[in-house]
């Protein structure tokens, strides 16, 4: 991170990466590098008290030079926070203090998953490869909301996760939209 705080996104161009965070899986996608598509990329496998998935992670921004990440936060329909919303911004935070100076975004995330899982099970995707299929378009799903609303308004979208010069565990913040 600069002093100045993190690197701003560009309105248009350079890599995105959009993270459906689950408690047993996280999915990733990927945007083309003129951010214009997203593309399902893979499924990360989440391992109670491990971080490694985190570090694949922080490792494939830094590989893709990726100027943003936008992380789903999965609000409820009447738009307030549940366990599954802190989780997310637990994890945002996370991975905000691993790939600073890149942006983190928290973007609203309600029904990804349940449109993925219909258009996946029309397509014929079913069972356990089908959940995987599931997280990764449900990722893409997010991130392609993400690069229409920027695109269309020149600014990102979502809350900007920050992380205070003296961070502690506990001490990042998000910047409302």
């Amino acid at each position: 991170m600069s002093a100045t705080g993190p690197t701003p996104v560009p309105a248009s161009g350079g890599v995105r990466i959009g993270v459906d965070v689950g408690s047993v899986r996280v999915g990733v996608a990927v945007s083309d590098p003129e951010g214009l598509v997203a593309i399902p990329l893979l499924t990360l496998t989440r391992r109670p008290g491990s971080s490694a998935e985190l570090v694949q992670l922080a490792n494939l921004v830094r590989e893709r030079a990726a100027v943003g990440v936008v992380v789903g936060l999965p609000r409820r329909l009447a738009g307030d926070e549940g366990p599954a919303a802190r989780a997310a911004r637990e994890y945002a935070t996370a991975l905000a203090r691993l790939v600073a100076p890149v942006q983190v975004r928290l973007v609203d995330e309600r029904l990804t998953t349940v449109s993925a899982a219909r258009g996946l099970r029309a397509s014929g995707v079913r069972g356990r490869r089908g959940r995987a299929v599931i997280d990764q378009a449900a990722a893409s799903l997010i991130l392609q909301v993400a690069l229409d609303v920027e695109r269309s308004t020149g600014r990102p979208t979502g809350d900007l996760v920050h992380l205070p010069a003296t961070s502690g565990p506990d001490t990042a913040e998000t910047e409302p939209r």
